[in-house]
């Protein structure tokens, strides 16, 4: 099964080393992997994709949780996330397939980057799927080259109550 791990790191040389290090020590796979800045400059996320059950999940959360330079390990597999992926799509654009790009790209709200006189490069983002399908229905006009970003993932945040019961939210205190 496929995993979703968010991991608060050090922002420091050779963190991202002693992460992969543990990964392909170990056997396991990272299918996506994207490292940026948080609001603070001195701590990086991790957004890691990787597949397993939940014994080799739980191992590698453990083993993460040892390194000294990570402060926070989360699998939000199982909880309530939203994930986004960017991909740069170069196709190929004749005369005869621009409108067709041009229609995929509005219906699958991406953008065009660049043209040329061959070729438009597209930005879509969007789930996994939704990057998937835009790939599909470009196949068949011809795929240039095409770069990924990853997921980057984010917990959702928890509701505090609802409003079933018949009980009233609390009013603020003036």
């Amino acid at each position: 099964m496929q995993h979703v791990i968010s991991v608060l790191v050090d922002n420091e040389p050779g963190v991202l080393s002693r992460v992969s290090g543990l990964f392909s020590g170990r056997g396991f796979n990272i299918e996506s992997l994207n490292v940026a800045e948080t609001l603070d400059p001195t701590i990086s996320r991790m957004t890691l994709v990787t597949r397993g059950n939940d014994q080799i999940i739980e191992q590698i959360i453990k083993q993460l949780n040892k390194l000294v330079n990570v402060i926070k390990v989360i699998d939000l597999t199982g909880s309530e996330y939203v994930d986004r992926e960017m991909a740069l799509i170069k196709v190929a654009a004749e005369a005869t397939s621009r409108a067709e790009v041009l229609r995929i790209v509005d219906i699958f709200r991406g953008q065009v980057v660049d043209v040329s006189p061959k070729s438009y490069t597209l930005e879509i983002t969007g789930n996994d799927k939704k990057i998937q399908a835009v790939i599909d229905l470009l196949a068949p006009i011809g795929i240039l080259e095409i770069v990924r970003t990853g997921r980057v993932a984010i917990a959702r945040v928890k509701k505090e109550g609802s409003n079933s019961g018949g009980k009233r939210p609390k009013e603020p205190s003036d």
